[in-house]
C-alpha cells in the first residue's frame, strides 16, 4: 500500500482541504457520511480513506487551526460526519497573522498533542508513503504552525516524502501586512524540510476565475476548488489506474534538481465555463498549450522570462499517448519554450483515464479530458525576488519587529532568513546560467 496523510493547517489549508476532501468523495462515489454510493465505491480509496468495519471510510487526514471558527464550519458543514472528530483540531487563541506566536508561543503549546494525533494516523498505515501539507505562506497559523510541524515531521518520519500545496503572497492581493515576513520566515525554516512545494496564490486564481470563468467576484470557495481540481490531478495515479501512472516519489526525481530548487509552478487546463464549453475543441494539443500561457498559471509570474529545468503533464480523461507524442515534439520544435542547457529532453508524462469531476454548483463546465502541467521554471524567482523586495522595504524601518520579538523571537532570525532567501534568488540564477556545466568542470 501506499498511503497519503493529508495535513491541513491555518484557515487557507483548512478550506483548501474542505474542497479536495468534497472532490475526492465525488470522484469515489461517496457520500457526504462516508457510505459508498449505490453499495459500490469506484477506484481505490485506500492511499487517502481508511476502512472501518462498517463499510464507512474515513479520510486520512488532520485539521488544525490554533482557533476554533474555520474548523467550526467543517464540524457544521456537509461533510461533517466525514472526519474523525478527533483529527479536527483547535486552539483557544489564534495566532493572530505573527509567524512568532504560531511558531514560538501558541503553537509550541499544541505541536505535541498534533504529532501524537499524526502518529494515530501513521500507525493505521501499512505502507506509509508521505505526507501533503496544506498551508498558507503568509498567516501566523499557516506559517508559523506549519513550518514547526513540518520540522517534527522531518524528526519524526526523515525518510517519508513531504510535499506542501501553498498558498503565496500575491503581488497586489493581500490579506495582511505583515504577510512578507512570515512568507520569507517560514521558507527559511522548511527549505531543508519539504521535499516539493506546488505553488498557487490567490491573485492568479482570482484571474483564472474572473477571465476564463466570467466569475466577477469569485469568493474563496471558487478559488479552493480551482486548486482542488489540480491537487486531485496530482494525486489521481494512486487513486484510479492509468496507462501511464505517476507516482509520488517520482514528481520529485523529475521536478527537483536541486534539493533547493523545489518550488514548481501548477498550471492547470481546460477550465471553462459552461456557455464556453460547448464552443471549445479541447484536444490534447490545445489544452497542452493553454498550459504554458502565463494567464493559466496559479502564480503570477511570467515562464517567457525564464527557463524550464522540467515539466511534469499530468493528463487525465480522453487522452491518446500518440497524440500527447505528437504535442510534445510541435512544442519542442517551437522556439518559444526554452529549458536550460544541462536538460534537454525536460518532459514527464502521466496519463491516466479517469475523466475529471465537476462539483455539481460549480461554474466550471464537465469536461473529458485535462492537463495539470507542474513545472520547475526559474521564473519563479521573480516571484522570490518580489518577496525579499517588500521584506526588505519594511524591515529596513523594522516595521512591526517588535510583535516577533514580543513573542520570544530572536531578531537575528529576520536577518538570518532573508540571507537564506537572498541565496535561494542565487541558486536560480546560477541554474539559468548558460555557461553552468562547463563552469562546474573547470572547477573540478
Amino acid at each position: 500500500m501506499r498511503e497519503i496523510i493529508s495535513l491541513h493547517v491555518g484557515q487557507a489549508g483548512v478550506q483548501i482541504g474542505n474542497a479536495c476532501w468534497e472532490l475526492y468523495c465525488l470522484e469515489h462515489g461517496i457520500n457526504p457520511d462516508g457510505t459508498p454510493k449505490d453499495g459500490q465505491r469506484k477506484g481505490d480509496t485506500l492511499p487517502f480513506f481508511s476502512e472501518t468495519s462498517g463499510g464507512k471510510v474515513v479520510p486520512r487526514t488532520l485539521f488544525v487551526d490554533l482557533e476554533e471558527t474555520v474548523v467550526d464550519e467543517v464540524r457544521r458543514g456537509t461533510y461533517r460526519d466525514l472526519y474523525h472528530p478527533e483529527m479536527l483540531v483547535t486552539g483557544r487563541e489564534d495566532a493572530a497573522n505573527n509567524y512568532a506566536r504560531g511558531h514560538y508561543t501558541i503553537g509550541k503549546e499544541q505541536v505535541e498533542s498534533v504529532a501524537e494525533k499524526v502518529r494515530r494516523l501513521a500507525d493505521n498505515c501499512s505502507g506509509l508513503q508521505g505526507f501533503i501539507l496544506y498551508h498558507s505562506f503568509g498567516g501566523g497559523t499557516g506559517a508559523g504552525f506549519g513550518a514547526l510541524l513540518l520540522e517534527r515531521l522531518a524528526l519524526d518520519y526523515g525518510k517519508k516524502t513531504k510535499l506542501e500545496v501553498a498558498v503565496y503572497p500575491a503581488p497586489q492581493v493581500a490579506t495582511s501586512v505583515v504577510e512578507p515576513y512570515n512568507s520569507v520566515l517560514t521558507t527559511h525554516a522548511t527549505l531543508e524540510h519539504a521535499d516539493c512545494s506546488f505553488m498557487v496564490d490567490n491573485e492568479a486564481i482570482y484571474d483564472i476565475c474572473r477571465k476564463n470563468l466570467g466569475v466577477g467576484r469569485p469568493t474563496y470557495s471558487n478559488l479552493n476548488r480551482l486548486i482542488a481540481q489540480a491537487v486531485s490531478s496530482i494525486t489521481l495515479s494512486l487513486r484510479f489506474g492509468g496507462s501511464l501512472n505517476v507516482d509520488l516519489n517520482e514528481f520529485q526525481t523529475n521536478l527537483v534538481p536541486y534539493p533547493r530548487i523545489h518550488f514548481p509552478l501548477i498550471n492547470y487546463a481546460p477550465i471553462l465555463s459552461a456557455a464556453k464549453a460547448m464552443h471549445e475543441q479541447s484536444s490534447v494539443a490545445e489544452i497542452t498549450n493553454a498550459c504554458f500561457e502565463p494567464a493559466n498559471q496559479m502564480v503570477k509570474c511570467d515562464p517567457r522570462s525564464g527557463k524550464y529545468m522540467s515539466c511534469c503533464m499530468l493528463y487525465r480523461g480522453d487522452v491518446q499517448p500518440k497524440d500527447v507524442t505528437d504535442t510534445m515534439n510541435q512544442i519542442k520544435a517551437r522556439r518559444t519554450i526554452q529549458f536550460v542547457d544541462w536538460c534537454p529532453t525536460g518532459f514527464k508524462i502521466g496519463i491516466n483515464d479517469n475523466a475529471p469531476t465537476v462539483i455539481p454548483e460549480s461554474e466550471v463546465a464537465a469536461t473529458k479530458r485535462a492537463v495539470c502541467m507542474l513545472s520547475n521554471t526559474t521564473a519563479i524567482s521573480e516571484a522570490w525576488s518580489r518577496l525579499d523586495h517588500k521584506f526588505d522595504l519594511m524591515y529596513s524601518k523594522r516595521a512591526f519587529v517588535h510583535w516577533y520579538v514580543g513573542e520570544g523571537m530572536e531578531e537575528g532570525e529576520f536577518s538570518e532568513a532573508r540571507e537564506d532567501l537572498a541565496a535561494l534568488e542565487k541558486d536560480y540564477e546560477e541554474v539559468a546560467g548558460e555557461e553552468q556545466g562547463s563552469e562546474d568542470l573547470d572547477e573540478i
